[in-house]
């Protein structure tokens, strides 16, 4: 009897599409750049085992708190402007393991797509066997960024891009023999990239500035749902609003103001997105979130989201592919 390949295929319309950007993991998403997001998302799972890959149009910052307790491999397919994760800047087809049960923390200053892989840890014995490193559990038990070779990174992307494909449009059931066939073909695309990595360079201000934005998100977390404003930050951290504005300007490419008015619209566009027409308004909403002044959070957040938030408030109604365990997609 065939093993199950599950197959889950959808445009995204809205940044809340990327909550489920690894499959079987929860990620917090907050959209950093302007304009109506538009992207892809293909999920194929073996077993436990499972592939992602996801594109989108507009800079984002991901975060993952550390309640996963698989091992989840990523690479870099494309990017139009800066990515980084943690401290580690990311180039075109890098490698960045976040490992079991550990908080992670990305952004992606413009347009990018990626691919990540999610199983069990104890599997890397049998998928990465022949290199005594790469199968070893501990080597994966921490977080890490390998730099791809120019030209064998590229070559493995295309392959990763290729077998999604090819399973995606796959209408048979696989034997344990052809799942594992498959499972290793997806691990050795990552596999590559690890084996021919070069010293990464990742020295810098952006660890430090991390450090003093991980203080700025803890004060916000403390103060719920008030605004907050720069000045506020500053005296209760000690720092100047000139190095506060670096580091923001070192991690997200924004200032601490419009970093500050983006989480608030991106809050207002999640509860918009969520709720039923004639449940809220968009008046109520903004207050809640500290817009006074609804005419220019009404430009700010067309800008931002390319629509009104009347227009989020009335729903949008997003296809989505049915799904038949043999993948084939209606």
């Amino acid at each position: 009897m065939g093993q199950l390949l599950l197959v889950d295929s959808r445009k995204l319309d809205g940044f809340e599409g990327l909550h489920q950007a690894v499959h079987g993991s929860h990620v917090d998403v907050m959209q950093l750049g302007r304009g109506r997001l538009r992207g892809s998302l293909s999920h194929v799972g073996i077993g436990d085992f499972s592939l992602s890959i996801g594109t989108f149009s507009v800079g984002m910052r991901t975060q993952r708190v550390s309640s996963d307790d698989k091992l989840i491999i990523g690479m870099l397919l494309a990017a139009e402007e800066r990515v980084t994760h943690w401290s580690f800047d990311m180039r075109l087809n890098d490698v960045l393991v976040i490992p079991p049960l550990l908080e992670h923390d990305g952004i992606f200053h413009g347009a990018s797509a990626y691919a990540a892989m999610r199983f069990d840890i104890n599997e890397v014995a049998s998928l990465f066997g022949g290199e005594a490193r790469l199968s070893n559990p501990e080597t994966w038990r921490r977080r890490d960024h390998f730099r791809a070779d120019p030209d064998s990174g590229a070559i493995a992307a295309h392959r990763l891009v290729r077998i999604m494909s090819h399973l995606r449009t796959y209408r048979s059931g696989l034997t344990p023999s052809t799942a594992d066939f498959w499972k290793r073909s997806i691990v050795e695309c990552m596999a590559a990239n690890v084996m021919s990595s070069l010293p990464p360079d990742d020295t810098g201000w952006l660890p430090s500035a991390r450090r003093l934005i991980r203080r700025v998100e803890e004060y916000l977390d403390e103060a719920g749902t008030r605004p907050v404003h720069v000045s506020e930050i500053c005296a209760a951290l000690g720092v100047s609003r000139r190095t506060l504005h670096r580091a923001f300007q070192e991690v997200f490419g924004l200032g601490p103001v419009s970093f500050l008015r983006h989480k608030r619209l991106c809050a207002v566009h999640s509860i918009l997105h969520e709720s039923v027409p004639g449940s809220t308004t968009v008046a109520a909403v903004a207050m809640q979130q500290g817009f006074y002044e609804l005419g220019r959070f009404s430009q700010y957040y067309h800008a931002m989201f390319g629509e009104r938030p009347s227009q989020t408030l009335g729903g949008r109604t997003v296809s989505r592919l049915r799904v038949q365990p043999s993948g084939c997609e209606l």
